[in-house]
């Protein structure tokens, strides 16, 4: 352990979208705003919440904190004050840091002497799709637990002092800290963007040869098609991604244009993690996200739910829910819900969540299934399907599509590749696809988003929004209010 202070560089490019930062000054800011909040009172346990965009001088708050014992809850920026007051008043922090001038004060304190990895995890809350957000709470690890923790990210990924780590996601997305601590921990640099821009992405990898990054498959298609990225992106040794299916063709244009073995995924979540899956896994057996990570042993009961063995470092609860904590264990394994499906050799493939599923005529559906088949028919950018309410059915399966592809072109690919009971319904042409913070679709919510929540009568859905194979998207109030989709408005027949 040591206290030493030092100077302290933090360069900016792109106008201040960019920040770049090294190990040796990381380390400064680190110890001082790990005194800063000793100063406050702050102990190990206690939590300190931050409701802040993307910086490296949040990071050095938050991995001064964990060194220490104080728990960071890493709370989403763009949250409007009464959600983020309710957050607040759950996880009972000792104090706030929600402004830029708190965070300067505290990463200019007396610097104390913290130990040399995370002593927990932060708390974050889990996206929340099913209900009130869930905050996950794993308290303060002893040194060896600590220890296997912080290794167990850092030596699966080989992170060490020649990485160059771009940060795209929001530090409220866990995996940004796993990385970035991992790198910086190793003695590697970051290039930290204050919020995802595939422009200023772009930019920052063909200016900072990047040698790692996590994308979710929203941002990774977003930045490839991004005029400034370079055609072959050099030096790139890893690109992660994962929070929700990435479309094959984004993959494979990713794995064209980077070094052989490049692109890997992993299936984990806010509580913990499951699988990784290197590119060549992918490529034998498209569609798996891999096998188990180091460490754990994953298993499928009958109904389809994925449950992950996991050592004791990787423990966890959900803070002041003891309900939802004796429900997400049995044993040493853990769930989220998930569903899937292992085959022969323990690779991993996954139906999507239970809360996901589509009951129509009482046969289950799962949406990723549905959205793999569609996802390279030419013209496709996005598309996401879910289930709308439905008179005779109980639900119909609808799929919101971005892109260009026609709805004949869609039909004829369900019907090559699917049941006819899992064939969308309905299809909508959509300017963009709403995601949460972190990436993932909340397909729970996109019927009434799109405006299908009512059952559909002989006159249509209401609002005007819906897409069949004779017509086109209706009038304007098909796609819009504040809870909308992309522009909040219809763009043009999709029947054509």
């Amino acid at each position: 352990m040591s206290s030493a202070d030092g100077p302290v560089t933090v360069a900016e490019d792109d106008g201040g979208q960019v920040q770049l930062v090294d190990a040796a000054s990381a380390e400064v800011l680190q110890r001082r705003a790990a005194g800063a909040l000793r100063a406050a009172g702050a102990r190990p346990g206690d939590r300190v919440a931050f409701c802040l965009p993307s910086s490296v001088g949040l990071l050095a708050a938050v991995l001064g904190a964990l060194r220490t014992g104080v728990v960071p809850v890493l709370l989403n920026a763009t949250l409007l004050p009464a959600e983020r007051d309710a957050l607040v008043a759950d996880c009972d922090p000792v104090t706030v840091v929600d402004d830029e001038a708190a965070l300067a004060r505290l990463v200019a304190g007396p610097p104390v002497d913290l130990a040399p990895v995370p002593l927990a995890r932060p708390m974050h809350y889990t996206s929340g799709t099913t209900g009130r957000a869930k905050g996950v709470w794993t308290g303060v690890l002893d040194e060896d637990e600590a220890r296997a923790l912080f290794d167990d990210e850092a030596d699966l990924w080989g992170f060490d002092s020649s990485d160059v780590h771009l940060v795209c996601s929001p530090m409220y997305h866990s995996v940004s800290v796993r990385f970035a601590a991992g790198t910086l921990l190793r003695g590697g640099r970051l290039v930290v963007l204050r919020r995802f821009d595939a422009d200023v992405a772009a930019r920052a990898v063909a200016r900072h040869r990047p040698t790692t990054t996590f994308l979710a498959p929203t941002s990774l298609g977003r930045l490839l098609r991004a005029a400034a990225l370079p055609d072959r992106l050099q030096g790139l040794r890893l690109l992660v991604h994962a929070g929700s299916p990435c479309p094959a063709p984004v993959k494979r244009e990713a794995m064209d244009r980077t070094e052989p073995g490049a692109v890997w995924e992993f299936y984990g979540s806010t509580e913990g993690q499951f699988t990784a899956c290197s590119p060549e896994e992918w490529l034998d057996r498209p569609g798996t996200v891999g096998r188990a990570r180091p460490g754990r042993r994953l298993a499928v009961d009958p109904d389809g739910t994925v449950w992950c063995h996991a050592p004791g470092y990787a423990r966890f609860s959900y803070w002041n829910r003891p309900e939802a904590t004796a429900a997400a264990w049995r044993g040493d394994a853990f769930t989220v819900g998930d569903l899937g499906r292992l085959d022969e050799d323990g690779y991993l493939y996954l139906d999507g969540r239970r809360d996901d599923l589509v009951i129509t005529g009482g046969v289950n559906v799962y949406p990723v299934e549905v959205e793999a088949a569609l996802a390279d028919v030419p013209g496709v950018e996005q598309v996401a399907v879910f289930g709308a309410p439905d008179p005779d059915w109980g639900q119909r399966v609808c799929a919101a599509v971005v892109g260009t592809a026609s709805v004949g072109e869609l039909r004829r690919r369900a019907e090559e590749r699917l049941a006819p009971y899992k064939r969308p319904k309905e299809y909508l042409r959509v300017d963009a696809i709403p995601h949460t913070a972190t990436g993932k679709v909340r397909r729970s919510r996109l019927a009434g988003d799109l405006g299908l929540q009512a059952p559909a009568g002989a006159g249509g859905v209401e609002g005007g929004g819906r897409v069949d194979g004779a017509g086109g998207v209706g009038g304007a109030g098909g796609v819009g209010g504040a809870g909308g989709v992309g522009a909040g408005k219809a763009v043009g027949p999709a029947g054509t």
